[in-house]
């Protein structure tokens, strides 16, 4: 099958719009900035001025107002199926292309009348102002438990009856399939057809998924599909030439094309998948050698054992980056003297031989192995499952089964943990979230903790981001912090707030960090005689029904980051009759945004709920950013420390893990511009 790329068709309008320089590829796309830093800034600050003066509850009474108005004005109830959809594609058009107020307040009175028929749910005037600004091109933070997941698809189902192809984004597989099937009546009331993509379904299936009017994808999945796109199309960088090779090439057997070009997205966890993630990039590789040799790895984790710490090596800043030292270079020189020096040197060891003779490779072989050693652990980086190295994401405690290390480091792993070693991968393409989001057209998203990350949204994605007020005011009341001098004192801490909780009839939720953190806390609870339920990496069977559950009386839930996204934990009547869902925080993440979405799975819509963070000196992120100030602390209190204390502690290390963050997001941007500039001189691809 030769290269294919279907093209979207238009009802109207102009698309891509006019003022959009696009870029000479296969298909259409927005052309790569070359701004400055200065310039960044500049945007980042203006965009964070103009989300502070935004009118939020004046916009949204003004839209309220105008989508009733359009309703009554036209008496919708009395339409019929096919007048409702002959009249909703036009009006979609005039406003995905033309971004009128009007035009927009019509478009969602229509299509919000098509969801109460075959959903049985009417939007709420905050979910109508979401669904319109993310139609412009907005990132909106919007509480949980507002309704993300109709919200996005009033946006999708407009841009598609548009004709424009649009992309729903989640964190993960489940929330993909979850939500296209949920939001499939609505789409079928328009004849539109919907895609899902994530990582089971099979790559064969993925272009007929992408050709539908819209579709639900992953962000990792769509952004490796975009990636093949790219080598498959064999350096081919315009329609035109597609077209040449269309005309003038056999039958060979090639990959059709997958995507139909980056037109629109709608990115839900919109911080988690724009920010956390775009640490690093995603590199698109292929096994290069198989027969990988075990000797080689042992060889080199025994020797990188030998090195003494501060003597040999250091590491560096809070993530633990490995430096060697003088003497340490000196004495791995003098290593390899010894051995090539040795009668029983045996030149047929190829890797061997090259290992001892280049002190390139040989030093980065062992900077490898004391990440292995010292930064990378078992059950907070990756599990071992059935003899096999798993990633586990560290933004949302999943495991990542068809992902590597690169560069030897996940070979090194799997010998340490006295795994199977796999062959090491040549990298074909690699792309980070920051230049592939870019792309877009029209870039909009969503999550509940988006105002701390406007600036930098703005000045990366050139997108700004507005705030759009609850339905029902919030009810959650967040307890007082507890510090504890160490993890023992913070989990008998735990189990009597636990307990207390529970005499109380109501229900709990322990977020965690880590698997081995979930783990040591589900000890503590055993102990103590308290039945609870484990979801982390290791134990993520029936997702869905274990958060929810996790509202019913007595039920007690400890869980890694993936609980706190996109699965609503309704409350039994008796739950929220005694003041709702409880969330203990176990351990402060490198961003309080990441602590507020935790927080946010009680108390939602106006339901009650409570919420506490039991923290310890000794935690792994305090010790890392904030060692000299949690040290005064215990040292100036030896008890409880007031409130005033714990929060100057948190704010300390919370705002070095996010600058240092920030610093690595930078370094990637940078590292990325020059690699690609370095590939358009040679004229290769990503």
């Amino acid at each position: 099958m030769a290269i294919v790329n279907k093209m979207p068709i238009f009802h109207g309008g102009q698309w891509p719009p006019a003022d959009v320089r696009l870029a000479a590829r296969i298909f259409p796309e927005r052309a790569d900035t070359a701004d400055s830093a200065l310039d960044r800034w500049v945007t980042g600050w203006w965009q964070g001025k103009l989300r502070t003066w935004y009118p939020r509850q004046r916009e949204r009474i003004r839209f309220r107002d105008a989508v009733a108005t359009a309703a009554e004005r036209l008496q919708l109830e009395r339409w019929d199926d096919d007048r409702l959809r002959r009249e909703s594609r036009p009006a979609a058009n005039a406003a995905f292309i033309g971004k009128d107020f009007a035009s927009g307040a019509l478009a969602l009175a229509l299509v919000r009348e098509a969801a109460r028929r075959r959903l049985g749910l009417l939007a709420h005037p905050p979910q109508l102002l979401a669904a319109w600004k993310l139609l412009c091109g907005h990132l909106i933070e919007f509480d949980t438990g507002e309704g993300k997941t109709l919200t996005a698809a009033l946006a999708a189902c407009l841009a598609a009856l548009a004709g424009v192809p649009a992309h729903v984004v989640t964190v993960n597989d489940y929330l993909a399939q979850r939500d296209a099937e949920k939001m499939q009546p609505l789409f079928a009331f328009f004849r539109l057809s919907v895609g899902v993509v994530h990582g089971g379904v099979a790559q064969g299936d993925r272009a007929s998924q992408y050709a539908r009017d819209l579709t639900y994808c992953t962000n990792k999945d769509l952004v490796f599909d975009y990636l093949r796109d790219r080598v498959n199309a064999g350096g081919i960088n315009s329609p035109a030439q597609l077209a040449v090779r269309r005309l003038h090439q056999s039958q060979r057997g090639e990959e059709r094309l997958r995507l139909r070009g980056l037109h629109f997205a709608i990115v839900d966890e919109a911080d988690s998948i724009l920010i956390d993630e775009a640490r690093t990039p995603l590199i698109l590789s292929a096994l290069s050698d198989r027969g990988a040799d075990r000797d080689v790895f042992e060889q080199v984790l025994a020797i990188a054992e030998q090195l003494q710490q501060d003597l040999h090596f250091r590491l560096l800043g809070a993530q633990r980056i490995p430096e060697l030292s003088k003497e340490g270079r000196l004495y791995l020189a003098q290593l390899a003297d010894d051995y090539l020096a040795a009668a029983e040197f045996d030149r047929r060891q190829k890797a061997l031989d090259e290992f001892w003779q280049l002190d390139w490779v040989r030093e980065h072989y062992v900077l490898q192995a004391l990440r292995a050693i010292y930064v990378y652990r078992r059950d907070q980086h990756y599990v071992v499952l059935d003899g096999k190295i798993v990633i586990v994401d560290e933004f949302t405690g999943r495991l990542l089964p068809d992902r590597s290390w690169e560069q030897g480091l996940h070979q090194l792993v799997e010998v340490k943990e006295g795994c199977a070693v796999t062959g090491q991968n040549r990298t074909l393409a690699r792309l980070t979230y920051q230049v592939f989001f870019g792309r877009y057209l029209r870039l909009a998203g969503m999550s509940g903790t988006l105002r701390e990350v406007a600036a930098e949204m703005a000045a990366v994605y050139r997108v700004p981001t507005l705030r759009v007020e609850p339905n029902r005011p919030c009810q959650r009341i967040e307890w007082p912090s507890l510090l504890l001098r160490d993890a023992e004192a913070k989990h008998a801490a735990i189990v009597d707030e636990v307990m207390r909780i529970l005499n109380e009839g109501r229900a709990v939720l322990i977020g965690t960090r880590s698997v081995m953190a979930s783990l040591a806390i589900s000890r503590a609870l055993a102990a103590a005689g308290i039945v609870h339920k484990v979801l982390n990496a290791l134990q993520d069977e029936d997702e869905a029904s274990l958060v929810a559950r996790a509202g019913q009386p007595g039920a007690v839930t400890v869980a890694t980051n993936m609980a706190g996204r996109g699965t609503d934990i309704p409350l039994a009547p008796a739950v929220s009759a005694r003041g709702g869902l409880h969330v203990v925080l176990s351990e402060w993440h490198e961003s309080a945004r990441i602590d507020r979405q935790l927080f946010g799975r009680c108390a939602r819509q106006g339901d009650p709920g409570s919420c506490r963070a039991i923290v310890a000196l000794d935690d792994e992120l305090v010790r890392h950013y904030a060692s000299a100030l949690a040290n005064w602390t215990a040292l100036q209190w030896p008890g409880l420390p007031p409130a005033s204390a714990v929060k100057l502690l948190r704010r300390t290390m919370q705002s070095k893990a996010e600058a240092a963050n920030a610093a690595q997001r930078r370094a990637t941007m940078r590292q990325d511009r020059q690699m690609r500039r370095q590939l358009a001189f040679s004229g290769a691809t990503e």
